[in-house]
């Protein structure tokens, strides 16, 4: 296959899979194609609801039908599929309740490209997995779905996303791409194939399996180095001295790693290395490090609650039927995805005190909440009433706006999770 016979279709137009496709979009003739009718008609009247493609620019290369020509056409009907040779991956990874990685997702969409794929066709995976998982268990469905032989009638190449939700600067094609192919030459092609819209350059790794690895450990080290100084956080705040001024300080050394306290949530940090625990268990290792790291983050929601409560405790503030506020419910700041927030552990473990928690989120979807997590998001401060203990638990810019006083109160306690406000009018943070 020549580079510009390309004709690509993207599997799942999520936070991953839309970039993606209108990158390709100005180069080559792209079908994205999802299973949710109501995602794929928002796309074809111009907008973006996870806010990560404008508006301007997804209406710039968008189609309403394919054609042979350059651009992006979104689609519900898979059986338009068939006029594609590349098809790209990029459906979730996440899982389930007992932290075990669920590949349902994956195996659907190889389901639907094995329908597909013809002889010399090009499978190329993005989501993020465990060394092993495209040729051990994808390719096997692509055969026995596809009747088509691996490495002889079609072939392979997975390529790690590094989409960064919310980040207007580090964009798809700002970022290096690490690929990868099932042979030598297919490796070639997928490389060239991304080096074709990846401004930052691509590195192409010497298999699969190592490539999968590399995006595996990429979050697995960060979600470390975060429980590391979550831990400290703690022993430092049963000292009595400042994390940040801490952190600020050491910070001065040329070689220190500058990672702060928070919470842990999102689609890749808390949920990578559960992945990467799941295949050195297999092959009969224990992952301590991993698995502690984990365990000190996910742990970290109720810590914060509890410090409230004892701040509250402290001020002589009722504690059972009080009324608290959290500021923020996604998993990270000026960006709507809730994905995994563990802003939702705060709220749980206040309720447990039979606290009356009101959120505030302008920018989480308040049917996404309430589906996802069953509890209610306002996308106004609430009014009409005085709360004993603000919580900023994101750090929309939005926030630094609001004065905390005037719905706090007298005796009331805030509580900085992120850092961000003024140290004077706090009463604890990380």
């Amino acid at each position: 296959m020549k580079l510009e016979e390309s004709k690509i279709a993207i599997i799942g137009l999520g936070y991953v899979g839309l970039p993606l496709a209108v990158a390709f979009a100005e180069k080559y003739p792209v079908i994205g194609y999802d299973i949710n009718p109501e995602r794929v008609k928002q796309l074809l009247n111009g907008t973006d609801s996870t806010l990560e493609i404008s508006e301007k620019y997804l209406k710039s290369v968008l189609k309403q039908n394919y054609s042979e020509k350059n651009g992006f056409y979104p689609t519900i009907n898979k059986s338009e599929l068939a006029q594609c040779n590349i098809f790209i991956v990029t459906v979730p990874t996440p899982t389930d309740k007992h932290n075990r990685p669920v590949l349902l997702p994956m195996i659907k969409a190889s389901e639907t490209v094995a329908e597909f794929i013809k002889k010399g066709d090009i499978v190329v995976y993005e989501s993020t997995v465990y060394p092993g998982v495209t040729e051990e268990e994808m390719v096997p469905v692509l055969e026995k779905n596809s009747g088509l032989v691996y490495n002889q009638d079609f072939f392979c190449g997975y390529s790690p996303e590094r989409i960064n939700p919310g980040d207007k600067e580090h964009t798809v094609t700002k970022i290096r791409k690490v690929t990868s192919g099932s042979t030598p030459e297919v490796a070639d092609f997928v490389d060239n194939l991304y080096l074709s819209i990846i401004t930052a350059g691509t590195h192409k790794a010497p298999s699969i399996k190592v490539a999968e690895a590399a995006k595996v450990i990429e979050n697995s080290q960060r979600d470390i180095n975060i429980a590391f100084v979550n831990e400290l956080s703690k022993i430092f705040n049963l000292i009595g001295i400042d994390t940040n001024e801490v952190l600020e300080a050491a910070g001065t050394k040329w070689n220190f790693l500058k990672f702060k306290p928070g919470l842990v949530g999102g689609h890749c940090i808390g949920v990578d290395p559960y992945y990467l625990a799941q295949k050195a268990q297999e092959v009969g290792y224990h992952p301590e490090m991993i698995l502690a790291g984990r365990r000190l983050n996910d742990s970290m929601g109720k810590h914060v609650a509890t410090e409230v409560v004892k701040l509250m405790m402290r001020k002589d503030l009722k504690v059972i039927e009080s009324k608290v506020l959290l500021l923020g419910f996604t998993f990270k700041e000026d960006c709507p995805d809730v994905r995994n927030t563990r802003v939702i552990d705060i709220y749980k473990e206040l309720r447990n005190f039979d606290i009356q928690v009101d959120i505030y989120d302008p920018w989480a979807n308040p049917e996404d909440v309430l589906n996802e997590y069953g509890v209610k998001v306002q996308k106004e401060v609430p009014q009409g009433f005085l709360y004993s203990a603000i919580i900023l638990a994101v750090a929309h810019k939005k926030f630094k706006d609001i004065d905390l006083h005037e719905i706090l109160d007298k005796q009331g306690v805030i509580y900085d999770v992120k850092g961000i406000l003024p140290k004077n009018i706090i009463d604890g943070r990380l």
